[in-house]
């Protein structure tokens, strides 16, 4: 049996159902000339009215003329609704980078609504003209959930890190002018490291940032994003920057960080310095009611796994040092 799948609305698929469905549909109003109709073996997605005799005995076909039938002045047909579908989607075809409205007043551009109709809700952060939906309640990310993903994202970084520094202290190693033993210095290492971490992360965070995610790994992870203090997306270079920020507020004793607890819209010291906000995902979008405050079940695991790697640290350290104490007796 085939499988159909239809679209009634701009980005929202449905199916998949049986011709026997489509027929009803179509008879209920519902499946227009001009709705978008697929199934397995098509290369696209295409009009209702061009695959319905696929599925439509021939007598339910609409005919050019209803010979015999009168027809009052002014009373729309079958075949005026089909006219009007043909004239629109030949209108879709002609002018791709057009603009129509889906009837709740939000803005879908023809070519995606030809190319996938079934795409997922999303917020149009790519689109730097439509700029960010303002004049609704924002909800700001809290201290634990950018801790969340903060270890997340020192994971991320940390592991890259160590990738890329591995091969370059091999080649320090062996280069000219190293120890009698072939060991680089280990203070160069140390701060060579220290550099690439530095770079990689100002990369990293500026390139996701910058990016029509609004954030990086483990900001989306928890379902958070970064913008400017108006809703903006943020540049490559604002992100970029923003991770050398972030040395400011941890060498005041971590104070910078901690301000985001206490802060009216949760800023840290370096968002202050840079003009960004940590929000939810789905502020300043056309579904600001899908914002969520709860920390959520990833954040709670990762609070969870951090709290106990924290905690092995802590008692590992405090093993170490009983035992240095007790040798130096």
């Amino acid at each position: 049996m085939t499988e159909w799948f239809y679209s009634l609305q701009p980005g929202q698929q449905e199916g998949p159902v049986d011709a026997d469905d489509l027929a009803l549909l179509h008879a209920d109003g519902q499946l227009r000339p001009d709705s978008l109709v697929w199934r397995e073996g098509m290369s696209a997605w295409v009009p209702w009215r061009e695959a319905m005799a696929e599925v439509l005995p021939a007598a339910a076909l609409p005919t050019a003329q209803h010979a015999g039938q009168p027809v009052a002045p002014g009373v729309a047909t079958q075949d005026d609704a089909a006219d009007a579908g043909a004239a629109q989607f030949a209108t879709f075809a002609a002018a791709p980078a057009a603009v129509v409205d889906d009837g709740a007043h939000r803005p879908y551009a023809i070519a995606e609504r030809l190319a996938s109709p079934y795409a997922p809700p999303k917020a149009r952060l790519s689109e730097p003209s439509t700029g960010p939906v303002q004049g609704h309640v924002v909800v700001y990310a809290g201290f634990w959930k950018r801790f969340a993903a903060w270890f997340i994202d020192s994971m991320v970084v940390g592991l890259a890190s160590v990738i890329i520094a591995i091969p370059i202290g091999v080649i320090l190693a062996l280069a000219p002018g190293s120890d009698i033993d072939g060991m680089v210095d280990s203070r160069a290492f140390d701060l060579l490291s220290q550099l690439i971490s530095w770079v990689l992360s100002a990369w990293y965070f500026g390139w996701m940032y910058s990016s029509s995610h609004q954030a990086s790994l483990g900001k989306m992870a928890v379902g958070i994003k970064v913008v400017r203090g108006n809703g903006e997306a943020l540049l490559f270079w604002r992100g970029f920057w923003r991770t050398f920020a972030q040395i400011v507020s941890g060498i005041i004793l971590m104070i910078g960080y901690i301000m985001a607890a206490f802060t009216e819209r949760k800023q840290a010291l370096h968002d202050l310095m840079c003009d960004t906000v940590v929000v939810d995902k789905w502020a300043y979008t056309e579904n600001p009611e899908w914002q969520d405050d709860r920390l959520g079940t990833v954040t709670i695991v990762i609070l969870c796994l951090a709290g106990l790697i924290i905690f092995g640290i802590i008692a590992m350290l405090v093993v170490v040092g009983a035992a240095l104490t007790s040798g130096l007796r």
